[in-house]
């Protein structure tokens, strides 16, 4: 087996399982849950599912066939906060669906794309970042995935930040993050 095939089977271990792992932690969660922030200007895990479809629709693999084409221009610069109006009026249920079907189909295509170690070393150009590979983007995707499951473990522990009482002390997940 080459190392290209093993590096993408090994993104593809996390990325396949993401939508399952968000699903298990928000699917009919209350309110409480699902809409709690860790403050002004933070993300409820509702808006971190909203960002993850918006990223299944318009950045992973969009920027994996822009480099892939050979396309010299920037990739399309991402928006970040999309979500605040791509999701509204949707419910939780309904995110939680639709980014649990969009990876599906950007996994398959993944893997249908048979990846060799010369298509990983293959250049584009990020708007902010300069020149970056392919085998840097699917890292990247995996690593976000991993952030925001994160995140959202740490803003639904915070939900009871007072309520644990004095094992705070003992909860590193309660503190605020540094850096």
């Amino acid at each position: 087996m080459k190392r290209a095939d093993l590096h993408v089977k090994e993104a593809v271990a996390i990325l396949e399982r993401t939508p399952s792992v968000v699903s298990a932690l928000l699917d009919s969660v209350p309110d409480l849950w699902a809409r709690a922030t860790e403050g002004e200007g933070t993300w409820s895990p509702y808006d971190v599912v909203g960002h993850l479809v918006h990223g299944e629709r318009t950045d992973w693999m969009p920027r994996a066939r822009h480099i892939l084409a050979g396309e010299s221009r920037p990739f399309e610069p991402f928006d970040r906060v999309a979500q605040f109006s791509e999701s509204e009026g949707k419910s939780l249920g309904e995110l939680l669906v639709t980014f649990a079907e969009l990876r599906s189909r950007n996994v398959a295509e993944l893997l249908e794309m048979n990846l060799g170690e010369s298509d990983l070393v293959r250049t584009g150009q990020h708007p902010d970042l300069g020149e970056v590979t392919l085998d840097q983007l699917l890292a990247t995707w995996v690593v976000h995935d991993l952030d925001h499951v994160a995140q959202i473990a740490r803003t639904m522990a915070k939900v009871y930040t007072d309520a644990v009482g004095p094992w705070q002390v003992y909860l590193s997940i309660l503190r605020e993050r540094q850096g």
